[in-house]
């Protein structure tokens, strides 16, 4: 998913990642949206941002177990992930 998205206009890459059938659609829109909203508290116009970075990192993982029977346990590990994202600016936004 990051791969997808990376180096894309923003309005372009939310359009076409909606669509997609992945688990990482929702985490992935949200996140693009939350850095447009913070993009625009600075004074930038939502159209001349794209994706500059994104970067998936792994966290760390929750260890538990299952009961299992005559007194076992079956490992259960709980992944988790930081997603970075850094948005650039399009220097000419001139629109005719």
């Amino acid at each position: 998913m990051a791969d997808f998205v990376r180096g894309k206009n923003v309005t372009k890459a939310l359009g076409e990642v909606i669509h997609l059938p992945k688990r990482a659609t929702d985490v992935i829109v949200t996140l693009i949206k939350s850095a447009v909203a913070n993009a625009k508290i600075k004074g930038l116009k939502e159209e001349s941002l794209f994706i500059k970075e994104i970067h998936v990192n792994e966290a760390k993982t929750l260890k538990r177990s299952q009961p299992a029977s005559r007194g076992r346990a079956h490992p259960i590990n709980k992944r988790s992930s930081h997603i970075h994202v850094v948005l650039g600016e399009v220097a000419n936004t001139d629109t005719k």
